[in-house]
């Protein structure tokens, strides 16, 4: 097994979607969507799953599950992650079961790809054309495989898996210089160990490990950071006089504030602009 890489020193946290380079080369940025569901023709739900590596737009994959489920989907990621290596970021929406209300927008799915030295990219709510690529290809995607929708799911599973074939090895893409997909992927170099590591933080940073309960203990004061950071370790870099800025490990969480003992995310009352720490 492939030693485990520990997760990079604290960055900036999430960068805006208008801002971002286009990915420069595979595994950089995989992109991830549920296509709106659909009833089979037996009745049952469907919720397309669907993968894309953002500089090659390959489509690494198209699952019908039966909903936007933490375990089928952490399931097709460990294949995924089993068959191609692990991408340096994921970008996705802030629904379920990428993004929560809770600190940070993390989720328990995040949470674990930030354990696996995974970055993830969350796109402004409402703003679906910030991950246009993916749109136009769920365009293809229903004009292909579900107008009408197959008898069963299994069915359907099948008109997924033929059109991803068809999408990465024989359709060229105009955007592509009329090359396909598969022609320009190849699997990452950072191999799938399996195992969880531990966040790393700078020297100056203080280091609480969250309790239990979802909260850590600072000038004797009970602090609530998110019960999905239970037992992990967050770091704690000084701002101002007072305030300091919240990581777990690369993710830009928030500002704790002395004052009320609370810690401020980007939708919190902190609005006065404040220096965060370069991206390392």
């Amino acid at each position: 097994m492939a030693a485990c890489r520990a997760v990079g020193a604290p960055g900036s946290g999430p960068i805006p979607a208008a801002h971002r380079p286009r990915s420069p080369a595979p595994n950089v940025v995989w992109s991830v969507d549920f296509k709106g569901q659909f009833k089979t023709g037996d009745g049952r739900d469907c919720y397309p799953l669907t993968v894309q590596d953002a500089y090659s737009r390959c489509l690494l994959a198209c699952e019908g599950l039966t909903g936007p489920l933490l375990q089928p989907t952490q399931q097709v990621f460990r294949r995924l992650f089993r068959s191609y290596g692990l991408p340096e970021r994921i970008r996705s929406d802030n629904g379920q079961p990428f993004a929560s209300c809770a600190l940070g927008r993390l989720s328990q799915l995040s949470v674990w790809w930030i354990r696996l030295g995974i970055r993830p990219e969350l796109i402004e709510p409402a703003s679906p054309q910030q991950n246009g690529r993916h749109e136009r290809m769920h365009k293809d995607l229903k004009a292909d495989t579900t107008r009408p929708p197959a008898a069963s799911r299994r069915a359907q599973q099948h008109r997924f898996d033929v059109f991803r074939h068809t999408y990465n090895h024989v359709r060229p893409h105009e955007a592509l210089d009329q090359r396909r997909p598969a022609t320009l992927y190849q699997p990452s170099d950072r191999p799938y160990a399996g195992c969880l590591t531990p966040s790393t933080y700078p020297e100056h940073f203080e280091i609480r490990r969250v309790s239990t309960n979802g909260g850590i203990r600072w000038n004797h004061r009970w602090v609530n950071v998110s019960h999905l950071l239970a037992e992990l370790p967050v770091g704690l870099e000084p701002l101002t006089e007072g305030t300091w800025n919240v990581f777990f490990g690369p993710m830009h969480l928030g500002w704790l504030d002395e004052h009320d003992y609370r810690i401020h995310d980007h939708r919190g009352r902190l609005t006065r602009r404040r220096r965060l720490s370069p991206i390392s």
